[in-house]
Formats: C-alpha cells, structure tokens, sequence
C-alpha cells in the first residue's frame, strides 16, 4: 500500500480512539460566553495539549493572555522544502440552552441514528480531534507528514476572538505558513463536501428610545404617554418586512453583483425546502421570505439583512402596569461584498435615528466592532487539492459554496500572510444545530473529511 493508503487504514482502525477523544473534550463544559468556566476552560485546553502530543505533535504548550482564554498549539516541521498548513479550531463552546429540550445529555457523547450529540460536538471540537487524527495516521504510519503544519485551537472564538488578532502578529512564527486550512464551516447537506469561498461580514448596533424620564402608572398614563417599547417596534419596523429587500438606502448601492453563472450554481445546488423547514424548525405555514426568484443559497450567501437578536423594555416576570419609558434592542446586519463595515453602520444609525416618532430620543450605538465580509476565487492548486481530496473521499464531487455566517479572522490572517489560500471545509451539515438543542455531528461525514484531509496533505506536498 501506498502510505497516503496506510494512514486511511490506521483512520478506519482507529475510529474508536479518535470518538473517544472527541468524547473527553465534549465531557468538558469549556463554555466561554458567561465568565463563569474558567477552570473548565483551562482543563479543556490542557486536554487539547495532551491530545496534540498523543498524535505526535511538537513544541506543544499553552499560549495566554492577561485576559484571554487559554489557546494550545502544536506543530509539526519536518519536512523543509515542502509547504506549511496552518490549521485552526476552537476549543471554546456556547452555553445549554433551552435544556429540557435537549435528548441526552449535552455534556456526554451519545451516538443516535448515525449522529454523534453533545454540546461543541459540531461546533467545533470535532474540527481539532479531526484535525488531529489526520495528523496522527501519518505520523503512526510514516513516521512523517508529507507537509509541515503549525496548529492553533483557540479558547475564545465564542465569545469574538478579540486576542485573536494580536496573537496573529505577536506569535507570527506560529501562523507563518502557505495555506490556512480551516474547518468551522458547513456542508449544504450529509453527504455533499463543500469548500467555503466567502462570508458575510457583521455590523451590530444597540438601538435605544427614551420617551420620559421615569415610568408612570399605566392607569395614570395609560394613552396618554408615549410607550417606548412601541415606539421602539415602531423604529424597528423600518427594517422591512418579509420577502422585501434590506430599506436602508445604500445597503444596495455597491453590492458586487451576482452573475448569471453564478445564480445557476446556486439554482442547480441540491435543496429540499420540506427538509430545509425541518433542519430549521419552521413552524408548518410559515414561509421561506426570500425575494421572489432568489433562492436561499443567493439571499444568505450574497445578499444584505437585517435581524433584531435581542429587545429589552420590561421582564416579563417583573413586569408592572406601567408606561414603559426606555427600550432597547439589538440589530445584527449582515454585510457583503462590496460593503464597507463603518459606511453600512452609518447607513443604518441615519436610518433608523430619522424622524423619530413623537419626537422620542432614538441613539444608535455601535454594539461590538464591525467585521468585514471576505470572499476568495476558489481556483488554484492548493483549492484543486482540497477538491480532489473531499471528492475522493465522500465519492461525491465536492463544490464551492458561500455562508451567511462570520469568520472574522479569516480575511485579515490572509491579508497579513500575503494572500495565501484559505481552505474552508464543511464540518457541520443543516441538521448539526450549532448553538442549539441537540447540537449533533454526522458520523459518516465526519470521517469522510479526515480522510480527506490524509489525502489533502499528499496532494499539498508540491
């Protein structure tokens, strides 16, 4: 056999270790989104180090800031003359949420219909464990990588990554590398390998009205004041409504257009909008709202929006009959090529702060940095070997998708590396939950992708 052959069968042979050591980092609640699991934290990176060294990994330690989540790190450098895959995952996971409607549970590794549930199980501590069990096939096998890799597994990605630019230029000798390879991102559906060459970027802004300065007695007041937390559905209204394009004028002003080429990709894409609803969990009546004659890939891949993520007025289990006079809310744009992050933010404040009604205050207020969309033409050798290797590996052809969702380091890593390729791989799928109930991972899948990140490497040698 060859030995790009010999590391698939030790992948086949030792599928089990490598459940298991997925199964002892989602044991661990590295949650990092309430401040309240540091030490969990702290174990889950150590753990992450043992398992780096287990699959025979160099120079392995922890690397922490004054007020970071601990990162690990591990390289492997002995191939000179071959290229470097610098490869990135996070440790760091989202809270439990909605717990009674969890299955089993989210801190323990439950195989179910050919899914592996847990908490993190998707995202994104099976990308490590993947990551790293590619790894260990050839260094148990060989003795040796076709390639060179530096790996990062952050412990603060749930909560912004805000170290994680300055660890970029801080340590630039353990990101210094000729392909980013990472593997946070989603399949279209189970069974179909997919490469992702684009993300929307974000802008976020804390809209708050103040109509009085006090609360006032409902039967007092009542009609007679205006109540901000209608006001405040009033200013938010001025989002749109279903199925419209995003109303804020210039949000589509300097979009990079979609092609005709490119809407037949998206039309000829598989999609099941039964199956779509159900992933989602759409109540039966409610419709997909995309524009009529664009298909979700088009208006989540390439297209604005807006969405309000939270409001605030009054609890509901301390509510009191009074006029209400301050709400708030949170509304998270999505943005894409060719928006800029501080013209859009600008665009929305003027917007939404413009004739307020009945003269109410209305401040918008940035909530978070903006983070920039980033998009790559996915041609040239390093994506030719991700898409012959993902191919061969799911024995289905792999295809180039975009993603709604954010990655905010990918674009300036990229950028302070001088352009090198950034391979996106799918590792969740519609049904992975991520953040969610139930958050679950595809077995089948899951080891279709380390096997082709064993052939990946050969391929990348050069």
């Amino acid at each position: 056999m060859t030995q790009t052959e010999n590391a698939l069968d030790w992948l086949n042979q030792n599928h089990d270790l490598l459940v298991d050591w997925l199964r002892q980092s989602v044991a661990i609640p590295s949650i990092s989104t309430d401040g309240q699991h540091l030490k969990e934290i702290g174990q889950s990176a150590a753990l992450v180090c043992h398992l780096m060294r287990q699959a025979g990994l160099d120079n392995v330690r922890e690397i922490a800031f004054e007020d970071a989540y601990p990162y690990a790190y591990g390289e492997w450098l002995g191939a000179p003359g071959k290229p470097t895959l610098f490869l990135y995952s996070h440790h760091d996971v989202q809270p439990v949420n909605y717990a009674s409607q969890w299955l089993s549970d989210p801190w323990t590794l439950t195989r179910r219909e050919g899914r592996l549930f847990g908490r993190g199980a998707a995202d994104d501590k099976a990308a490590f464990v993947g990551q790293l069990g590619a790894i260990a096939a050839w260094l148990k096998t060989s003795g040796t990588l076709p390639i060179n890799v530096k790996v990062l597994c952050e412990g603060e990605e749930e909560i912004g990554s805000k170290n994680l630019q300055g660890f970029f230029k801080n340590h630039r000798d353990c990101v210094e590398s000729d392909v980013v390879v990472v593997c946070d991102t989603e399949n279209i559906e189970v069974g179909q390998p997919c490469i992702t060459s684009a993300l929307r970027g974000i802008v976020a802004a804390t809209v708050k009205v103040t109509t009085a300065h006090f609360p006032v007695h409902s039967g007092m007041a009542g009609g007679a004041l205006a109540d901000a937390a209608i006001v405040l559905s009033q200013v938010l209204a001025r989002l749109g409504i279903p199925g419209s394009e995003v109303p804020v004028p210039g949000f589509e002003k300097n979009l990079k257009r979609v092609t005709e080429q490119e809407k037949l990709l998206f039309a000829n894409l598989p999609f099941d909008e039964a199956k779509a609803k159900a992933d989602l969990g759409i109540l039966s009546g409610v419709p997909f709202v995309t524009p009529v004659g664009r298909t979700i890939y088009e208006q989540t891949w390439r297209h604005p929006s807006a969405t309000v993520i939270a409001i605030e007025a009054s609890s509901i289990k301390g509510a009191s009959n009074q006029v209400l006079p301050t709400a708030e809310a949170i509304v998270s744009c999505r943005i894409v090529p060719n928006m800029d992050p501080k013209e859009s933010f600008e665009q929305l404040k003027t917007f939404l702060e413009k004739d307020p009604p009945f003269g109410a205050k209305v401040e918008v207020l940035a909530h978070g940095p903006p983070v920039p969309w980033w998009a790559t033409d996915p041609q040239g050798p390093a994506f030719s070997a991700a898409m012959d290797s993902l191919t061969e590996s799911f024995g289905k052809k792999a295809v180039p998708i975009g993603c709604g969702g954010t990655i905010g380091f990918v674009g300036p890593l990229v950028e302070l590396l001088g352009g090198v390729p950034a391979l996106l791989l799918g590792i969740e799928d519609p049904q992975s939950n991520a953040h969610a109930p139930n958050e679950s991972l595809h077995e089948g899948d899951w080891k279709k992708l380390m096997g082709a990140m064993v052939r990946m490497f050969d391929k990348l040698k050069g």
